[in-house]
């Protein structure tokens, strides 16, 4: 894929299915790549956080990404997270993957110590001028260091091969500064978001779209929220994103992350094994309690039948979709107001 296109639509941070003895299980990854790719996301981006990079060797890394672009065969881009320990070995990973045919690279901001802005900036700015791939800059402030705007600003102005944010910070407002501060010079600059839970308010402020956890369950869901954000179909929109947030919700927070994602998948038909963080006996309990809530809520748009015994009937949701729609009409006063837009 020519590196001038630019990254648009839903690009999954796929999970990675573990055999009985915890390897990467080749055949069902390959399954799984197909699956999604025929269930309409545009894009795949491994070695994400949903798919637990830190808990693979980077050897590991490397074969997740050789098997799903081999699998891929061009049909869609491959986003290749390319995180390591330091500037030297990720600008390894680059050089690998660009070898590979990956579209390009996403790179979390350093993570453990709590680095300044500048150090952030020197950082990237180290990476974008010696890698041979595009750059997509990660922000997730909830593990690691921040990506401030000015940071970005100055990554995008300077580094021509740094081409997109994906943001996990699920703040609207951030992301219009960002949008605002970049756009003008870099109108090429892609903005990705990484929160499912106001992916169509940050679709409506000028997102490019998202790589979103929730894809990697239900591809359609994702596909079609994107779709209909897009075309203006606003109120139809609106119902979808409730339906997501209510299944973001469930998976992200009734367990330990990313194991409600993991039994959701299951539940889709694939065998994604067991995880490499261990679990207490009471939250293997939860999570088999999770799993029936999971096969209800998929059994709502007929991914899956009803677990046996059946599903309570619908009460009151512990999400007020009044909040999405606040969230939306807001955005849209702001776009309004300050003449921005797609």
């Amino acid at each position: 894929m020519a590196s001038s296109q630019r990254l648009q639509g839903i690009f999954t941070p796929n999970m990675v299915p573990l055999d009985q003895r915890g390897n990467i299980n080749e055949e069902e990854l390959r399954k799984y790549t197909d699956w999604l790719i025929e269930r309409g996301v545009h894009g795949l981006y491994p070695n994400g956080s949903t798919g637990e990079f830190l808990r693979f060797t980077p050897e590991e890394r490397r074969r997740i990404i050789e098997i799903m672009v081999d699998q891929t065969r061009g049909r869609v881009p491959v986003l290749a997270g390319a995180a390591e320990a330091n500037t030297r070995e990720t600008i390894k990973a680059c050089e690998y993957y660009h070898d590979l045919g990956a579209r390009a690279v996403a790179i979390v901001s350093p993570f453990y110590y709590k680095l300044s802005p500048a150090s952030v900036y020197a950082y990237f700015k180290e990476i974008g001028d010696n890698t041979p791939i595009d750059v997509t800059l990660y922000n997730i402030p909830l593990f690691a260091s921040p990506i401030d705007v000015p940071t970005v600003q100055r990554l995008a102005e300077e580094c021509p091969k740094v081409v997109a944010i994906k943001d996990s910070s699920g703040d609207i407002p951030h992301m219009i500064r960002m949008i605002k501060a970049v756009r003008p010079n870099r109108p090429d600059f892609s903005f990705l978001t990484g929160w499912d839970a106001a992916l169509m308010p940050l679709l409506l402020i000028g997102c490019d779209g998202g790589t979103n956890a929730t894809s990697g369950v239900v591809p359609e869901v994702t596909r079609k929220l994107y779709d209909l954000t897009l075309a203006g179909k606003l109120d139809e929109a609106l119902k979808v994103q409730y339906d997501l947030v209510t299944l973001f919700d469930t998976m992200i927070y009734s367990a330990e992350f990313p194991e409600g994602f993991r039994a959701a998948a299951e539940l889709r038909g694939f065998r994604m094994g067991t995880g490499r963080q261990p679990l207490s006996e009471g939250q293997q309990r939860d999570l088999s309690a999770l799993r029936n809530t999971l096969q209800c809520l998929l059994a709502e748009h007929g991914f899956t039948s009803e677990p046996l015994g059946g599903c309570p009937v619908k009460g009151d949701e512990k999400f007020d979709s009044k909040e999405v729609s606040a969230i939306v009409q807001n955005v849209l006063a702001e776009l309004k107001r300050r003449g921005l837009g797609n």
